[in-house]
């Protein structure tokens, strides 16, 4: 399926990104801000953050706004905190790509930590699940709001070795399709978006001896992430949307 959009499609749309500080969170961003849109820089260190707003700005897109969050700590009054903060200055949501995520280890089960089973499923899951209450009043203020998870191959399917990891993206589907039911009938479309092997710094760390180079980068796989953000993807709800669906099995994102 080709997933084109108008160039100004997210117009006068207040976008939140999070883990907007590098790899697919710092594309989509860009990508955002240069369809029309305002994009709000979620992530945990500011310097990156920064350099994100920096670039936004010097491209002469729409001024970003930066919210400095570490989703391991975060809480449930972090993340109201930061709705007042967003509907004070903005006084609206239209979208949320939920990017953040941490890989863990990567071991056999049966040696995977209590510590890094909490940490993942902490940041993957819950953080999103608390998130998620926060915004969705806001969210569904809009007249075509948006939620876009983000899955994983190994959220598919279970694979050997991927533990936490692999079970948090489970999760993450799961909960992506009980939002989508349960806002079947509203103005609010939510999906969930694989990735695919994509030339990141957590891709690097889960196969360190892989030739980055035969991967696809992030800008490559942006077609999906606005198309699902704009107008044009109101049609597609309660979807999981493999971006490289033609990729052989075996490569997890």
């Amino acid at each position: 399926m080709e997933y084109q959009i108008a160039a100004d499609s997210l117009k006068n749309r207040v976008i939140l990104v999070t883990g907007a500080g590098d790899g697919i969170g710092r594309q989509a961003a860009i990508s955002y801000a240069a369809h029309g849109a305002t994009v709000i820089l979620l992530g945990r260190t500011v310097a990156k953050l920064e350099t994100v707003y920096d670039e936004i700005e010097t491209l002469g897109y729409p001024q970003p706004a930066i919210i400095p969050l570490d989703l391991s700590g975060a809480t449930k009054q972090n993340y109201q905190d930061m709705v007042e903060t967003i509907e004070s200055q903005f006084s609206r949501l239209d979208g949320v790509l939920h990017n953040a995520g941490l890989l863990g280890v990567l071991s056999p089960l049966d040696q995977l930590s209590e510590d890094t089973f909490d940490d993942v499923m902490q940041v993957n899951v819950k953080a999103q699940f608390l998130m998620t209450q926060a915004i969705l009043p806001l969210v569904k203020k809009s007249e075509d709001g948006r939620i876009i998870f983000t899955s994983s191959t190994v959220g598919h399917e279970g694979r050997a070795f991927w533990g936490a990891y692999s079970i948090s993206k489970f999760a993450t589907e799961g909960m992506m399709q009980v939002l989508a039911d349960e806002l079947s009938n509203s103005n609010v479309r939510v999906n969930a978006i694989n990735p695919g092997g994509t030339r990141t710094a957590m891709r690097a760390k889960a196969f360190p001896a892989e030739d980055s180079s035969l991967l696809k980068t992030p800008a490559d796989i942006m077609p999906l992430y606005l198309y699902l953000m704009a107008p044009e993807g109101k049609g597609i709800h309660g979807q999981c949307i493999d971006a490289q669906p033609k990729r052989k099995p075996g490569a997890a994102s």
